[in-house]
C-alpha cells in the first residue's frame, strides 16, 4: 500500500505494532524502565509477547509500578496477592523471580552506581547496530546476551537467560535489531 510505513514482520497486532513503533529498541537507560522491561521478559519466558503487552498494566499496578525497592520487600502476603490477580503471568517461579530479582538489581545498583551502567557496559555504552534484513536473521542469543546472562546468573538472577537477556537487549536497545526495512532502523542507528 502507497504511504504505509514498513515495520518489522513480528509487529502486527495493535499492541504489538504500538510497542514497537514507540519503544522497541529505543535505548533505556533509567533504572526502573529497565527493571519493568528485565521483569517483563523473564515473565514472557514459554508465553508470547502479545500476552505480555496486554497484561502490562496489570504488571504496573500489581508491582508498585515497578518500583524495584518496594518489589523487594514483597513477603508471603504478597506473594498470596500476585498469585491470585489474573492481571499478570501467575506462575510462582516467576513471581519469586520477580522478588528475588528485585533484591538483586538493588545490589547491582549499589556496586555500579546503577543497573543501566552495568547493563550497558556489556555493549560499551553504545547500541549495537547489526543490519539484519529480515525476521529470520535476528539471532535469538548472542556472545553478548551469554556474557549478560551468565554473569546475572551468577549474581543469583533467575529467569534470565541467554534468549531472554538478548529479547531484553532487543527492548532496551542494546541492539538495533529493527529490519533494516522497517521505519525504525534507520531512526534508531546512531
Amino acid at each position: 500500500m502507497i504511504g504505509e510505513l514498513r515495520r518489522c514482520a513480528w509487529a502486527r497486532k495493535p499492541l504489538a505494532l504500538a510497542y514497537h513503533d514507540q519503544e522497541w529498541g529505543v535505548p533505556v537507560r533509567r533504572d526502573r524502565k529497565l527493571f519493568e522491561l528485565l521483569i517483563l521478559e523473564g515473565a514472557q519466558a514459554g508465553l508470547s509477547w502479545d500476552t505480555i503487552l496486554a497484561k502490562r498494566a496489570g504488571y504496573r499496578r500489581a508491582f508498585h509500578g515497578f518500583d524495584p525497592k518496594a518489589v523487594s520487600r514483597y513477603r508471603a502476603a504478597d506473594r498470596k496477592r500476585l498469585l491470585a490477580d489474573a492481571g499478570i503471568v501467575r506462575n510462582r517461579a516467576k513471581i519469586d523471580a520477580a522478588i528475588a530479582n528485585a533484591r538483586l538489581f538493588l545490589e547491582v545498583q549499589r556496586e555500579f552506581g546503577s543497573f543501566s551502567k552495568y547493563a550497558w557496559s556489556f555493549v560499551g555504552g553504545r547500541p549495537l547496530q547489526p543490519r539484519r534484513r529480515r525476521l529470520g536473521d535476528i539471532p535469538a542469543r548472542s556472545e553478548v546476551s551469554d556474557a549478560l546472562s551468565g554473569d546475572l546468573k551468577q549474581r543469583g538472577f533467575k529467569f534470565v537467560g541467554t534468549t531472554i537477556m538478548y529479547s531484553f537487549m532487543q527492548a532496551v536497545g542494546m541492539v538495533n535489531d529493527h529490519e533494516t526495512g522497517c521505519f525504525r532502523y534507520a531512526q534508531l542507528a546512531t
